[in-house]
């Protein structure tokens, strides 16, 4: 062994030359493959080791989900040297190469020889003990601020996911409270009158929705049938729809053909500049003395009639604009007579624009087909069955519009 090699270590500086060539006939030589072992934590230890060549790691916890490189030894430095001056002389920690390694091996007993021989030997130890220390106080400080920063972090994202799920909470109650207002907003039970009967059901998409219904008493002759559509979803079209819904039956109780109470709301609403969003409805006034029904339709879907013996006819339509759009707007203004059997139905694009898995249309089509195999039943009836067929054509696809429905049906 070259003692040139020796006088590079630290520990062994200020040996004399006869300690380093005596070193240098002893100390047997372990060569190392990267990842290889020198030892375990917390196994007996009776070897101290000089790097010559190469790095070594030392680690706590070693290959378990908390092992941690306490530090990198490389040439001239030396390791295991806790295991000989401990009385049990246990590792406290392991090693293992990070490359390619040779090393000088010391025994115990070459170890205690030394210092029996140089005992200034033991002054050189402390001295790199002493750096290791502080070394270890630095990387346990770093440590301890790392992990106070990482207890910080996780402490202000628990704290912002706290105040998140407050608010959602605090949401869910706003988005309840106003399902419940729109709820009140529509009629509770529906009248029932000689000769006619009436049917409804709506089904958002959200908690809250931009349909509306309404079926109301004017007078001892007749029945205002009030059904609309905000172009829109949510908590915006859920206001929007209340406002207006308010507006229509306040001008019909008011009097007033069907098409002047829609021009009078529509003064109303585009006054207030609203230009996002607009409603399509249809307000109608039946005489259930006479079984006539005029209406005035903007630009809402064309109703559909099924007489007694399942006939279904799309009722005749001019073109008319939405409310809530333009101050000056075309309406479509119509009227219709009921026979004994006939049932008239007035249903949101929801209805037709409902999409199952495979992304395609419910439409008018097949509402029409499904209307006619209603033909006779009770208005509410046929509501009720109109929106379990269009759950099942779903098949739990996503629902992507307010779905309402009414149905007038003469019955004789």
């Amino acid at each position: 062994m070259n003692t040139d090699l020796l006088l590079r270590v630290p520990l062994f500086s200020g040996l004399p030359a006869s300690e380093l060539e005596r070193l240098a006939a002893t100390l047997r030589v372990l060569d190392m493959t990267p990842g290889a072992v020198l030892f375990q934590e917390q196994e007996a230890g009776n070897e101290l080791f000089v790097v010559i060549a190469g790095h070594v790691e030392v680690v706590k916890g070693m290959n378990t989900p908390e092992e941690r490189i306490l530090q990198t030894i490389g040439p001239g430095e030396y390791l295991g040297e806790m295991s000989l001056l401990t009385f049990q002389g246990q590792r406290s920690a392991g090693a293992r190469a990070k490359d390619r390694c040779q090393l000088w091996v010391m025994t115990r007993l070459d170890f205690e020889g030394l210092l029996q021989r140089q005992p200034r030997m033991a002054y050189n130890m402390g001295k790199v003990l002493s750096g290791r220390l502080a070394n270890s106080d630095t990387a346990a400080f770093r440590d301890l601020v790392e992990k106070n920063r990482q207890l910080q972090k996780a402490y202000d994202e628990l704290k912002a996911a706290q105040a998140q799920i407050i608010e959602k909470e605090r949401l869910e109650r706003d988005l309840q409270l106003a399902a419940g207002i729109q709820v009140s907003i529509l009629p509770h039970t529906l009248p029932q009158v000689p000769g006619f009967e009436f049917g409804a059901r709506m089904d958002p998409a959200r908690v809250v929705g931009g349909d509306f219904y309404d079926v109301f008493p004017l007078d001892d002759d007749r029945i205002g049938v009030l059904i609309g559509d905000v172009a829109g979803k949510g908590v915006p079209a859920a206001i929007y729809m209340a406002r207006t819904h308010a507006l229509i039956t306040a001008e019909a109780l008011r009097g007033g053909a069907p098409g002047a109470v829609l021009r009078h709301v529509n003064q109303y609403l585009t006054r207030l500049e609203q230009t996002d969003l607009f409603v399509t409805v249809i307000y109608g006034i039946l005489n259930y003395r006479t079984g006539e029904l005029i209406y005035a339709r903007a630009g809402h879907e064309i109703p559909l009639k099924v007489s007694a013996h399942g006939q279904v006819t799309e009722l005749p339509y001019n073109p008319g604009m939405p409310i809530g759009v333009v101050p000056d707007f075309d309406l479509d203004e119509q009227s219709v007579t009921l026979v004994s059997g006939d049932t008239l139905l007035l249903f949101t694009d929801g209805m037709c624009d409902c999409r199952n898995l495979q992304g395609e249309d419910f439409g008018r089509e097949r509402l029409g087909k499904v209307l006619g195999d209603l033909a006779g039943a009770k208005a509410q009836a046929a509501c009720d069955a109109l929106v379990t067929t269009l759950l099942t054509y779903r098949g739990g696809a996503e629902q992507d519009d307010d779905v309402t429905l009414v149905a007038i049906h003469a019955a004789g």
